[in-house]
């Protein structure tokens, strides 16, 4: 008697096919689970026994062979427990065999024959409809995740009688959880809580408009935590394609909440600086998502910089630059998708004031700032000095709080429309242009072309930075509304390049390109740009 059940495992963030194939035959009774099964698969083999005497369906003394194939990948998780027991029942004819085509089953089995939550069910789902299944069984707790997968009929069970009474046609499947429905933005910090700091204000809009990093340094209390935290109410809601990714990598590191299986915001995430290299960028035997990662799609906030050890950030090089981490083990070699926004904050010392208040030695401001190298901070495209509020910025008047989080959206929105036109409507921002394409998309106007030269030769600008400069400068073009690059948006997008104190702070500037929003609570934060 031969039964095979199609399922999938999670590798790292995929699905992968197996082929469940169960043998019962006459001999010793020995249950025998083969094709490189890790601790908790062969572990299964007691909760299927159990689970099948519950139900009233105990196993005979015979010999039974499951092989989980491929044999030569090894398989891991409790997600095989229901396939394994479907295949028996099959193999022993408590369900016909026909009933099992273009099914596929995941599920674990408790003592009781509930079917339980797994990790990953989107992602499973997603590679079912990939390999042409049209119906998946699901435990009733990821129904409604597995659901979000257009083309795939997903049943949601509780226990394995209602999968066998089902499969015999008994049972017909009961309606899905609702779907979830978009949580209206994301609740966090308002931009018009934040009193003062215009140049941070402005960076903080250009960031969100062009998908830029960005990297605040002030004193303590000056709001760099307060600005970062505002970030994720500034960007676009995800999309449902965006949605459905972001969800995946959350579902396999078992961070999905049960109320809203599906995210619909863009997550923010925020880990402390003692987190371990592993932690950041994903580790583990299997290996699990890291924080950069879980802020797929999203914002990734590093405050104190540069407590963080200074090769956990080195790690972060390769994925700001190509938006995936690849983590290869002895056995598994795993790509994790990471196309995240960096937002980071320091202060300029470690007394934190900076200026003339600031008491340390020389030697401890320069051991400091070396935590970051040169290479990381290449990286980072806006680079601003928040200063302390003033008591009259502080104590504004409630009824001109300055530009909220939503006049500030509908800014971005129109910049990232022109963007959505200039890609193709890819998805695409400013941030992401590759460096062939730069030069073509950043139309520099002669006198705007002269002032970056300028800047170039001054501030040693490598290709790198330039490629960023003139990314930013574009994303500056697209809030004003303009077409071609000229001095104001190249002015403003080297100020930002190189505005912190100990990077060639940019100190000078034409008075017919002077940078808007710095040092001026007057400046505005959308400057329009004319026709260059």
């Amino acid at each position: 008697m031969l039964a095979v059940v199609h399922s999938y495992w999670v590798h790292g963030v995929e699905g992968q096919p197996v082929r469940v194939e169960v043998k019962v035959q006459t001999g010793l009774p020995v249950f025998t689970v083969v094709g490189l099964p890790a601790g908790a698969v062969r572990e299964g083999k007691e909760r299927v026994f159990a689970a099948l005497a519950q139900s009233g369906m105990a196993l005979p003394p015979r010999r039974i062979t499951v092989n989980l194939a491929p044999a030569d990948l090894p398989k891991s998780g409790s997600g095989f427990d229901l396939p394994v027991a479907v295949a028996l029942l099959t193999a022993l004819g408590h369900v016909p065999a026909a009933a099992l085509a273009e099914c596929a089953f995941i599920g674990e089995l408790g003592l009781d024959a509930t079917v339980r939550p797994v990790r990953g069910a989107i992602a499973l789902a997603m590679s079912c409809r990939a390999q042409g299944r049209s119906r998946l069984f699901v435990p009733w707790g990821n129904a409604r995740e597995a659901a979000a997968v257009p083309g795939v009929e997903v049943v949601g069970v509780r226990s394995l009688e209602e999968v066998a009474g089902l499969l015999r046609g008994e049972l017909e499947p009961g309606p899905l959880p609702p779907p979830v429905t978009p949580s209206g933005g994301h609740q966090g910090t308002d931009l018009g809580d934040v009193r003062g700091q215009p140049m941070a204000k402005r960076a903080l809009v250009i960031a969100a408009a062009g998908g830029h990093s960005l990297l605040m340094s002030g004193p303590p209390g000056a709001g760099k935590t307060m600005l970062a935290r505002c970030l994720p109410g500034l960007l676009p809601p995800l999309a449902e394609a965006e949605s459905l990714e972001v969800t995946r990598v959350h579902s396999v590191a078992g961070l999905l909440d049960s109320d809203q299986p599906v995210k619909t915001d863009r997550p923010f995430r925020a880990p402390h600086h003692t987190i371990s290299a592993g932690g950041l960028i994903g580790g583990g035997n299997p290996p699990r998502p890291g924080e950069i990662s879980l802020a797929h799609l999203g914002v990734l906030f590093l405050d104190e910089l540069p407590e963080f050890a200074r090769s956990v950030l080195e790690t972060l090089r390769q994925p700001m630059e190509s938006g995936r981490v690849r983590i290869a083990r002895v056995r598994h070699t795993v790509t994790f998708p990471a196309r995240f926004q960096i937002v980071a904050a320091m202060n300029p010392c470690p007394c934190g004031q900076g200026g003339e208040d600031c008491i340390c030695a020389d030697r401890d401001v320069a051991r400091y700032r070396s935590r970051l190298s040169g290479p990381l901070l290449d990286r980072i495209d806006l680079q601003v000095r928040v200063g302390p509020v003033s008591w009259n910025e502080l104590t504004a008047s409630a009824e001109s709080p300055g530009l909220d989080s939503a006049a500030a959206r509908e800014r971005i929105m129109e910049a990232r429309g022109r963007q959505t036109a200039r890609f193709g409507g890819d998805g695409g921002v400013n941030a992401l242009v590759p460096a062939r394409e730069v030069v073509g998309l950043c139309r520099l106007s002669p006198a705007g072309g002269r002032l970056l030269e300028s800047g170039i030769d001054r501030y040693r600008l490598s290709a790198r930075s330039v490629h960023r400069t003139l990314r930013v400068a574009r994303t500056i073009a697209d809030l004003g509304g303009g077409d071609g690059l000229g001095e104001r948006e190249i002015a403003e997008a080297l100020r930002l390049r190189v505005g912190l104190p100990g990077s060639r702070a940019l100190s000078w500037t034409p008075d017919s390109a002077a940078a808007p929003g710095h040092g001026s609570a007057a400046a505005p934060l959308f400057p329009r740009t004319s026709s260059n």
